[in-house]
């Protein structure tokens, strides 16, 4: 596990209908998996409405776009949301760059914060 890696976090909040995912630090190739496990999980305790807040990431390369946009995919298909709290400018630029930024579903952060 490198050094950047263990600076990572990744925090769970759920209410009633919703449910958000909270990454912090760099979403890269070492870190893709925790917040992936995290949402399958609560598309398995049955949450028909998930977050992806992109708020404390300090970098984002693609495998983190290529984990929202297949995240984004799956929704259409199988008729649950996802959607996405903004980032920084940075994690914002990818989706600018790629031209997904028009296609996501945007979310107001979650309650109380």
């Amino acid at each position: 596990m490198s050094e950047r890696s263990t600076l990572f976090s990744c925090e769970v909040g759920r209410n009633d209908s919703t449910a958000w995912v909270r990454p912090a630090g760099d979403l890269d190739l070492d870190t893709v998996h925790t917040v992936e496990s995290k949402l399958a999980e609560l598309r398995e305790e049955g949450y028909r409405s998930l977050v992806l807040d992109l708020r404390g990431l300090t970098f984002m390369d693609s495998t983190g776009l290529r984990l929202v946009i297949r995240w984004h995919t799956s929704a259409r298909h199988h008729g649950f949301r996802f959607a996405v709290v903004p980032g920084t400018d940075s994690v914002q630029r990818v989706f600018e760059l790629t031209g997904m930024d028009a296609h996501l579903t945007v979310a107001e952060p979650p309650p109380g914060e």
